[in-house]
């Protein structure tokens, strides 16, 4: 086939295609047929149709079929034939003027780019490490205590402190009237947990049972009840009852408790240091692979396909809308979501999507099995039962597909860190436990 290519736009190409009729009602001919073999119409027995009535009730539906299935397979072989790496769908419509005898069609489509990466050894990325001291392990132990904490009333006459769990009645008015969620009562307060707003809790802090008070609040402008963030309300509060918390010992009762096999401190503290450091190598890798991404991004130079960002645009409106139906919105179906606010998450995407596939082409980065393997072993290990995990990551094909994109995108981190200017920097336990990673 003699495939002409015109140039529209940076990415956009078109084709024309010509189809014989002849072959295209050939094709017709002998759908219709194969139909009238199996179709079910009353008064005719089955495969005793007439080809003229099946023609006439379903001869536009084929034709229709032929149409799209003939144009299709054109545009494929062009494109193949041409060698064009075709982004998205091509838009075909059919040429008012044809050859005789011939059915002519435009297809309209968009190309990949050429993606240019620049010297990478003159790119600069930050790497930062975390160290798992036995302060993080001790912050830890806390935190599994705070969980199995239990609470004793303290007497009558003993002021409520940092740490006690208080039962509370309270209102709050705004200009004299009480507003939605301002009014509770025998509502536990946990002091010193950031469960309420600061002023809140230093009102209750020293107060007693059966004492009240009332004091100014100060919702903050960012405040996410809308209906009160940002104004300044009158609260009182009683204090009915005041329970001090009791925080179970560092011993070999609690590392029982917690599973530990061998029921001892020691290797209670082993088993949560293996699991930090764990967690320590997952947010490193999301975080240095980030900063890798963002300076790879930095020294490529491409077209991004409109249809690629398009694509990308609608998936994420789409998550969007998933995510308000999942929380109860109402006809979240039909939310008012505008694209553009997806649209630079979108390109950046695209972007970043096709500078990695031309990195990983161009220097052999693919998934190995023996590392997609070796990545499920190690998400698995944090399993009760970590065979069974393994068998469920290779069991599905999808979930494998997921896995190997992310073992490719370590190749890639690791390929762009052995070529770029590293900037080592050492980052707290607790910094790093803070950070977000982002997509």
């Amino acid at each position: 086939m003699d495939v002409t290519v015109e140039t529209l736009d940076k990415l956009e190409r078109k084709i024309t295609l010509t189809l014989p009729v002849n072959v295209i009602q050939s094709e017709v001919d002998s759908r219709l047929k194969r139909l009238a073999r199996t179709v079910k119409m009353d008064g005719f027995r089955p495969g005793k149709v007439p080809m003229t009535v099946v023609a006439q009730r379903y001869g536009y539906s084929v034709h229709y079929e032929v149409m799209n299935d003939k144009v299709g397979e054109a545009f494929a072989q062009a494109a193949n034939e041409a060698k064009l790496r075709v982004a998205g769908q091509p838009k075909i419509t059919e040429k008012e003027e044809s050859p005789e005898g011939q059915l002519a069609f435009d297809a309209v489509f968009e190309v990949f780019p050429e993606v240019k990466i620049g010297d990478l050894t003159t790119a600069e990325v930050e790497k930062i490490s975390t160290e798992v001291t036995d302060a993080a392990i001790d912050k830890t132990l806390d935190i599994l205590r705070k969980q199995r904490r239990t609470y004793a009333q303290r007497p009558q006459d003993a002021a409520a402190q940092e740490g006690d769990r208080v039962t509370v009645d309270f209102e709050g008015k705004i200009d004299g009237e009480t507003f939605q969620g301002g009014k509770a009562d025998d509502f536990q307060v946990l002091l010193g947990e950031g469960q309420m707003l600061k002023e809140f809790e230093d009102a209750v802090r020293g107060m007693k049972a059966g004492e009240s008070k009332t004091f100014p609040l100060a919702f903050p402008a960012d405040y996410h009840g809308k209906d009160v963030a940002g104004k300044q309300a009158d609260f009182m509060v009683t204090v009915k009852k005041i329970e001090a918390a009791n925080l179970p010992d560092v011993d070999d009762a609690l590392a029982k408790s917690l599973g530990i096999a061998d029921g001892t401190v020691e290797a209670l503290r082993t088993d949560i240091r293996k699991n930090l450091e764990r967690e320590v190598k997952f947010r490193l890798l999301a975080r240095n692979k980030q900063a890798v991404m963002d300076a790879l991004v930095g020294k490529a130079e491409l077209d991004l396909p409109k249809s690629s960002v398009q694509s990308e645009v609608d998936r994420l409106v789409e998550g969007a809308r998933a995510d308000l139906k999942q929380r109860g919105i109402k006809d979240a179906d039909k939310a008012p979501i505008p694209e553009e606010l997806f649209r630079p998450q979108a390109e950046r995407r695209v972007r970043l999507g096709l500078v990695v596939a031309e990195l990983v082409r161009t220097n052999n980065l693919q998934a190995k099995p023996e590392q997609v393997k070796a990545h499920v072993e190690e998400l698995a290990a944090s399993y009760e039962k970590p065979a069974e995990v393994v068998r469920w990551y290779f069991s599905d094909r999808q979930r494998l597909g997921e896995v190997e994109a992310i073992v490719i995108e370590n190749n890639v981190t690791d390929f762009v860190l052995s070529q770029a200017k590293v900037v080592e920097k050492t980052v707290s336990f607790d910094e790093l436990m803070g950070q977000q990673g982002q997509g």
